[in-house]
């Protein structure tokens, strides 16, 4: 306890600076909450007389347009009517309103009806224009449009069943880290996005609110000890790096969003918005889980080995963490690139189907993004490994704890106390001549094993540990 408080003040005189210093940028560049000169209409606001309602599907039918329009009456399941000279046919659902009364005849969106289609049990929100001034239904049009579905029971269940399972394993940590992803959420919806729509700097915007994410994740679900202190450490210094790369890169490359939809609508939502702005804080954030993972995992490696073999030189212990790191590094690497990849595959297959040289298409408005966000997280969490392994050695070290070495001169070895034995004391020599800190814990279990048995042994007469027998040779 004595050794882990010295490393704690060592960490906090770096960290609390660092954390000062950060609380102080939050709170200059906290958003005033204004949305004055912001011009963007909610697609879900409705006309007076016009109402979002949900209902859950009975039945599915395909009419001709012009006729399923005019009739509101329900129809036979499966009933087709076709009139080619009047319009194509159309998808119709029968719909049972969740408010009650008779079904409404709800049309359904063309690529909802030919991508994933609608059937009978499913639940539906959707437009209510039979109350409007000059219904529709009366002009030819249909009374009754679908808009989404209703998805909040699978969500809800999702979200639970990860609650349950992540409690289940990780017990009372796993509940703190999920506290701690509502905080980071908190902090990303009240700070960083309200910031980047007010015109606020996107690097401190982005530096500053993912360190005070990462602060707040790392101690509230880890605890507050010197593992967690150096993968804190660690982390900054990838966040750091990873800030420089995605401010280099978004201006190299010129990333604008030239082409994506969404950041058409922003712009014209307001002129305080920057798109390169919104894509280099994205490149920032979109690293953090990974950049935490892989810094936690070494901090505690080193930690661990540490405990193994206290006294295990700097350089054997940053080699045998790093060849945690080395495995770490090329299982993140994918992790990363599949996980973008995941997230961009319309994209990847439209560019596939263009049939373009693949230098064009990774360099193209539509991939550039997806493939500078991978290469420069790539690139910040790999720099974190060593970067966080070195930090903890240093603290393990800088804690003052040793082995109690022999005494130069002495040949007896002392009688061993209560849990201590003469393998545990010879760990170091052993971690010096296999190279190994893993072969020499086992070696040191062994030994204990032996001098156990030995001592169980002694009852028969003959002295069978090292200092029985040196008193016997002596005698």
């Amino acid at each position: 306890m004595a050794a882990r408080r010295k490393a704690n003040r060592i960490l906090a005189a770096v960290l609390i600076p660092i954390t000062l210093l950060t609380l102080a940028g939050m709170a200059m560049l906290w958003p005033s909450g204004s949305k004055e000169g912001i011009s963007l209409a909610n697609p879900y606001s409705a006309a007076p007389g016009v109402t979002f309602d949900t209902g859950t599907i009975q039945s599915v039918v395909t009419e001709n347009c012009m006729q399923g329009a005019a009739q509101q009456g329900p129809t036979q399941q499966g009933q087709t009517q076709q009139n080619p000279g009047q319009g194509s046919d159309c998808t119709f659902a029968f719909t049972e309103p969740d408010k009650g009364g008779s079904p409404v005849k709800v049309v359904i969106n063309p690529d909802v009806a030919k991508s994933h289609g609608v059937k009978a049990g499913d639940q539906i929100r959707y437009l209510n224009l039979s109350n409007a001034q000059g219904a529709p239904s009366s002009q030819g049009a249909p009374a009754y449009i679908f808009v989404d579905f209703v998805r909040t029971l699978p969500i809800v269940l999702l979200a639970l069943l990860y609650a349950v399972v992540v409690i289940a394993v990780a017990r009372w940590r796993g509940l703190r880290a999920l506290i701690g992803l509502v905080g980071a959420y908190f902090v990303l919806a009240s700070f960083m996005l309200p910031g980047l729509v007010e015109g606020k700097p996107p690097l401190l915007l982005a530096l500053v609110g993912s360190t005070v994410i990462m602060i707040g994740v790392l101690y509230f679900a880890h605890g507050f000890s010197a593992r967690t202190s150096t993968a804190l450490l660690g982390t900054i210094f990838g966040l750091g790096i990873t800030a420089l790369l995605a401010a280099w890169a978004t201006d190299a490359a010129n990333l604008a969003g030239v082409g994506n939809h969404d950041a058409t609508t922003l712009v014209n939502t307001s002129s305080n918005i920057s798109i390169t702005g919104v894509i280099l804080c994205g490149l920032i954030i979109s690293g953090l889980g990974v950049l935490n993972d892989v810094t936690i995992t070494q901090s505690s490696a080193v930690w661990e080995l540490y405990e193994l073999a206290p006294a295990s030189s700097a350089r054997k212990l940053f080699t045998s963490a790093m060849r945690i790191g080395r495995d770490h590094i090329a299982s993140t690497v994918y992790t990363i690139a599949f996980a973008y990849a995941g997230a961009a595959l319309p994209i990847l297959i439209i560019v596939m189907l263009y049939d373009r040289p693949l230098g064009e298409t990774l360099t193209s408005a539509e991939l550039s993004e997806e493939v500078i966000r991978t290469l420069v997280g790539s690139i910040g969490l790999v720099l974190a490994i060593p970067v966080t392994t070195l930090i903890a050695v240093l603290v393990v070290k800088a804690t003052g704890v040793r082995p109690a070495a022999p005494a130069v001169g002495i040949t007896e070895t002392p009688v061993p106390g209560p849990g201590t034995t003469d393998g545990g004391r010879q760990l170091a020599d052993d971690v010096d001549d296999t190279g190994s800190l893993a072969a020499a814990a086992l070696e040191g279990r062994t030994r204990r094993a032996s001098d156990g048995m030995d001592r169980a042994e002694g009852d028969n007469g003959a002295p069978t540990t090292r200092r029985g027998r040196r008193a016997a040779d002596r005698g």
